[in-house]
């Protein structure tokens, strides 16, 4: 079934994918509370945005069968355009480790595939539905692409491609577990923040950039675009640094924003 629903062109998955988001933004109370107060808590009260992001969350899920089933070069021509790459290769050419941060934006999903055209390693935790695991980590990894679990030991594996001047992937806004962050402001809010990120792009020895992939209307593709990461304000905490260039990424098209996800949520403990 997953392979015939890869096989749809993307307009298609997009469209059915727009009825799926406001069927779940129907069905699930907790979903819709946590949409609605995200969308408020960042100044987005218009019933525009809102419908705008219930839709492209739909689209999120229906696209992603494709994304991970199909051959990489057929999901690497849906990429309309990727601003800001060359840089980052010239920077890996130049002998500098590269740190990617790619929040839940748009489609996240594709922004590893496109960047694997360096040596990369992304950090992964498994989703916690057991049929999905094999599905979701054949399509983050494979040429070129390395997949570092998230713990202690994946951890080291980001350490080591950064030796040895490669790249890594992070997403930089998943609510990480008790002890391995910190309460950072989020628009407005305090979010708990990973400082795993934060660390590892105060490297002197590597460039950060922000990597998001916007989707297009009517299934046209994807625009991605990968920016420095701006500089601290004076004061300013790595994790809100990381924090405020989220928010400036997500305000030039907030209804891609994956506003469901309880960003506020407490971390739970780890076993």
């Amino acid at each position: 079934m997953m392979q015939l629903v890869a096989r749809l062109p993307l307009r298609v998955l997009h469209a059915l994918g727009s009825v799926l988001g406001w069927a779940i933004y129907g069905l699930s109370p907790t979903y819709r509370r946590h949409l609605r107060d995200n969308l408020a808590q960042a100044g987005y009260t218009d019933g525009r945005t809102r419908r705008a992001a219930i839709a492209q969350a739909g689209k999120m899920i229906a696209e992603s069968p494709k994304l991970w089933l199909r051959p990489r070069e057929e999901i690497v021509a849906l990429v309309r355009g990727f601003e800001g790459f060359e840089q980052a290769a010239a920077l890996h050419a130049a002998g500098r480790g590269i740190v990617f941060l790619t929040p839940h934006y748009g489609c996240f999903e594709i922004t590893a595939q496109a960047s694997g055209r360096l040596p990369l390693t992304v950090l992964y935790r498994p989703p916690r539905v057991q049929w999905l695991r094999p599905l979701m980590a054949r399509g983050r990894s494979g040429r070129n692409i390395t997949l570092a679990s998230a713990d202690l030991g994946g951890v080291r594996q980001l350490l080591s491609a950064l030796k040895r001047r490669e790249t890594v992937g992070i997403l930089p806004d998943q609510v990480p577990g008790e002890g391995e962050g910190e309460w950072s402001e989020f628009f407005g809010r305090p979010a708990y923040t990973m400082t795993l990120a934060a660390k590892l792009v105060q490297r002197a020895d590597v460039a950060s950039f922000l990597v998001v992939a916007r989707r297009l209307a009517r299934g046209a593709g994807y625009a991605l675009r990968m920016a420095p990461l701006p500089p601290a304000l004076p004061g300013e905490s790595g994790t809100r640094r990381i924090n405020r260039a989220i928010e400036e990424a997500i305000r030039e098209c907030p209804e891609q924003y994956l506003w469901g996800y309880n960003r506020y949520k407490r971390p739970r403990a780890r076993p």
